[in-house]
């Protein structure tokens, strides 16, 4: 039985060379040119053509390239008894949080209003600080380690989630009290998982209930946020500046007005990146516990959406 690693666009070869190293025996095909669909018993997956799975009559397990699930459960052809796991990797969380850090100082030192400043030849050392509270959607593995990491810097932090915690360490709102949660806060990070009732989230009915002047940080997935919306949130002033790392589609085309935004700042989803050398091992080991009948880690619960 084989493995098959189907990431349209991406280059598989540190991936083949780090499964081979940790399995020489196993069998891996690489998309599109699978020779023996029939012998596929897993996948190794990011962003795959809809339906293609149904191409492997053997399937036994799938495998995310990443934390990130919703591009597997968009797709409703595969049936529901297929098990899928997702990439746990501390490396993730360290490279998420500091990103997010990055995002929060450079609002709270205003160092676009420098960069502006300095191209103008201005010399202005009014307000060097803003005072802010950190909104953090979603609060996994990854939005509590942006907690921690802010209210160990000092900023005030709350979260907000869909469900209910008890003894959680900060002020936290669930739920329905969401326009609560957001007149808490003036710094927004959205680290949701996408499912049906997160997508879209992101859009002008949840900007005007924002703090005027809020900034919006969005590491999770591009289609949380309704992008017209984003436009229209900041000519009206309920946001004051964004920055982005996801996207509705990648690469974001040429003629997209975030571009020629001067009150959004973009990378290109390089926020948190897989690393093959902490990931392939985990694909190995639940290949090897599906062959011996054990229990999988880093399941992931349809229902909840990770």
């Amino acid at each position: 039985m084989s493995l098959a690693i189907i990431s349209p666009g991406k280059n598989p070869d540190v991936w083949i060379k780090e499964f081979r190293a940790l399995a020489p025996d196993l069998t891996i095909e690489v998309y599109p040119e699978i020779k023996e669909p029939e012998k596929v018993a897993y996948v190794f997956l990011w962003q795959h053509p809809e339906g293609i799975l149904s191409d492997f009559p053997q399937l036994k397990l799938i495998s995310s390239m990443g934390a990130g699930v919703d591009h597997i459960l968009r797709d409703k052809t595969i049936p529901d008894s297929l098990p899928i796991v997702r990439i746990v990797d501390e490396k993730l969380t360290f490279s998420m949080t500091n990103y997010v850090v990055m995002g929060v100082l450079n609002f709270h030192r205003q160092t676009l209003r420098y960069q502006i400043n300095q191209s103008q030849k201005i010399w202005d050392m009014s307000n060097p600080e803003l005072e802010v509270t950190i909104g953090v959607m979603g609060v996994g593995a990854l939005g509590k380690d942006v907690m921690d990491k802010l209210d160990y810097m000092g900023f005030p932090v709350v979260g907000f989630g869909s469900s209910e915690k008890t003894d959680f360490e900060y002020p936290y709102y669930a739920g329905d009290k969401l326009e609560e949660f957001l007149q808490q806060v003036n710094v927004l990070v959205c680290l949701l998982p996408l499912t049906p009732d997160t997508e879209n989230i992101l859009d002008l009915a949840l900007f005007e209930k924002c703090n005027p002047g809020t900034y919006l940080i969005n590491v999770a997935r591009g289609k949380h946020l309704v992008e017209e919306d984003l436009i229209k949130a900041l000519e009206k002033g309920f946001l004051s500046g964004a920055m982005l790392d996801v996207y509705r589609e990648e690469p974001l085309p040429e003629e997209h007005p975030f571009w020629n935004n001067p009150k959004i700042t973009m990378t290109p989803h390089i926020a948190s990146v897989t690393n093959p050398q902490a990931a392939a091992p985990q694909v190995i080991e639940n290949i090897s516990r599906m062959r011996e009948g054990k229990e999988l880690v880093n399941v992931v619960d349809r229902k909840r959406g990770y």
